[in-house]
């Protein structure tokens, strides 16, 4: 907080404001963001109050603090944030401003010429001030919408011209033809884009299309992106193609073209088929990741209208493809891991797991992140083994797991006395194995997860969109719940962990009945009144070709997380509301967003290697 920093009962004037400095900081800062702001009018604060200019500190150290909150245009309530408290610093939100500070901001804003500091600070006002004076809005709206729709700064920027939307439909506002304004300078920016803008086209695109935008235009938006998803997929750049066919397939919808939109469906699946050819002929094949391209091929080709099926051939293609997912699954049970990243153990080291993550790329960042600790369920059952042979407590006398709220849990007889596990120790060793696990689970945590975490927050700026993009790009993701698994894992990057427990544990159960229904496997149960119930969890876990479908590492953690009455137990514990507040926080609750990040990561990262190979075998050739 502020008050750390300076003196709270010293009230500043437009002079101190405009003797402190400011324009020299603001030209410091090393980029043209609100963080590096944020960073270079601290450092001016710092050398003026040790110059002992304590009005001119104060003044730099209030705009830092205005500058170091997050933005979140979605929310009409809280749309800014504090960002991650660290050891050594912190930020503040609106709430801990005083209101000398807000008439301070409402008095200066006007002699601001940056359109970064006017919006940030008109916003503020806007916001906190009563009652509330709509000159402050219009201000913001349009500082915001000044800031360049380029390639350079679209990715950090994005969210500005989001908030300027939102604020001029706020009722009352009386925004006039800005809205319109702001339409028609998306819609130019996006028709100049080109091939080399990457993602920028997409994101203009869906700017519009979230916001109800562009009708008018709709078929020449559709055909635009239509051109550069043919030229990614050209170059074999499937994972960017696939974007620009879905989005494009929804502006044909708007623009009342329905074969146009089916077409482009169906491109989209294609690009999941060209992407499992390419795995299969490239210098280390794998049936596994072809399988996982073809069933989301058949995902998306599902969506298509029947009425729009015999036209374009669609049930005989998803016959066909499903072949294809059959030949692939059979020949990938012997193939090793989607991606094989040598583990490394540093639970213990927090420097380690920082260091590991930071100053990377955000790719490669997440990469790390998720990669940070691997569960080998075969080594850990042959070290649970070799530790009960010589734990003599479990050969003397049964065991007894006791629940949360005091509850007998579960119950394991003692072991034989022969020196040689039997079958019948099976459920000793398995419990065994879950409570090593949770030992590893915790220490991963507190290790590694939390701490490269941080540095992530500090790093990248993540949005709920850029979640819910990862999802719709990762073959384990069932189609029609990519909203709900992005949510989940930017609410658990945000730190909201009972958000993203609440989301998850019932998708990651979903995900399981999906991809073992599209194996072929019965899922449910007919109960003595004929009536047909899904499965839960637990006895989708407990089927034989669970395994097969998703290995013997994932399966275990799966179990021992959500399923077994003597680990975490979540999807029990969550269904019957039987977390508090504390367990939602646990290292159990944790390690869980983090292994659903890793399950979608890890697939979508598989998918765009090989774009990336399949690019650089066909440049080659």
């Amino acid at each position: 907080m502020s008050h750390n920093r300076y003196q709270e009962d010293l009230i500043l004037t437009v002079e101190d404001f405009s003797g402190c400095g400011w324009k020299a900081a603001l030209a410091g800062a090393a980029r043209k963001d609100y963080s590096s702001i944020c960073e270079a009018f601290a450092n001016a604060a710092k050398q003026a109050i040790d110059e002992d200019r304590q009005a001119h500190g104060k003044a730099l150290w209030l705009i830092s603090d205005a500058c170091s909150m997050i933005l979140s245009p979605d929310s009409p309530n809280e749309p800014f944030k504090t960002c991650v408290a660290f050891h050594y610093r912190h930020s503040i939100i609106p709430d801990d401003l005083s209101e000398t500070d807000v008439a301070f901001f409402a008095e200066i804003v006007e002699t601001i010429d940056d359109p970064w500091l006017k919006a940030r600070l008109a916003d503020l006002v806007w916001l906190m001030q009563s009652p509330r004076d709509v000159k402050f809005a219009l201000m913001a709206i349009d500082s915001y919408r000044t800031i360049p729709l380029d390639p350079e700064t679209w990715v950090r920027d994005r969210d500005k011209w989001q908030r300027a939307i939102n604020l001029a439909r706020l009722p009352g506002v009386g925004a006039g033809e800005r809205l319109a304004e702001m339409e028609a300078s998306i819609i130019k920016a996006f028709t100049s884009v080109a091939r080399e803008d990457v993602f920028i086209g997409y994101w203009l695109a869906d700017l519009l299309k979230s916001n109800a935008l562009g009708g008018d235009h709709s078929t020449t938006i559709a055909t635009k992106l239509e051109s550069l998803a043919r030229e990614f997929e050209g170059e074999s750049e499937f994972h960017k193609a696939r974007e620009y066919f879905r989005t494009s397939a929804h502006w044909f919808t708007e623009s009342g073209d329905d074969e146009k939109s089916t077409e482009m469906t169906i491109e989209e699946a294609e690009t999941w088929v060209k992407e499992a050819v390419a795995r299969l002929s490239s210098d280390q094949p794998s049936h596994r990741d072809a399988a996982s391209f073809y069933e989301k091929a058949i995902q998306i080709y599902r969506t298509i209208p029947r009425s729009e099926r015999a036209t374009h051939r669609v049930d005989e293609r998803i016959a066909e493809l499903k072949k294809c997912l059959r030949e692939s699954g059979e020949r990938s049970l012997e193939e090793m891991d989607v991606i094989n990243i040598p583990g490394q153990d540093i639970s213990q080291f927090v420097e380690n797991a920082r260091n590991a993550v930071m100053g990377k790329a955000l790719d490669e960042a997440l990469r790390t992140f998720v990669n940070l600790s691997r569960t080998n369920a075969k080594k850990l059952r042959e070290s649970t083994i070799k530790s009960l042979e010589h734990f003599i407590a479990h050969k003397l006398s049964p065991t007894t797991f006791m629940s949360r709220d005091g509850r007998v849990a579960a119950k394991m007889p003692s072991m034989s006395s022969s020196s040689i596990p039997s079958d019948d120790d099976e459920g000793v060793i398995y419990s065994k194995m879950v409570e090593n696990y949770c030992i590893h689970v915790s220490l991963t945590v507190q290790g590694s997860i939390l701490p490269a975490q941080e540095v992530l927050l500090l790093e990248h700026r993540l949005r709920e969109a850029d979640f819910v993009n990862l999802a719709r790009q990762s073959p384990i993701v069932p189609i029609g719940r990519e909203l709900l698994f992005g949510k989940a894992l930017f609410a658990g990057y945000d730190r909201d962990f009972v958000t993203a427990l609440h989301i998850l544990v019932p998708q990651i159960e979903h995900m399981v009945r999906y991809h073992l229904k599209q194996a072929g496997v019965q899922t449910t149960n007919i109960d003595s009144n004929g009536i047909e119930n899904e499965n839960g969890l637990s006895s989708l876990m407990d089927l034989s070709q669970t395994e097969e479908i998703f290995g013997a590492d994932m399966s275990f953690e799966i179990r021992a997380l959500f399923c077994v009455p003597f680990g975490p137990n979540l999807r029990n514990n969550l269904a019957h509301g039987l977390l508090d507040d504390r367990a939602c926080y646990s290292p159990a609750t944790i390690y869980a967003w983090w292994f659903g990040l890793k399950l979608v990561f890890i697939h979508f990262w598989n998918a765009l290697s090989r774009d990336a190979e399949s690019k650089e075998q066909g440049e080659k050739q």
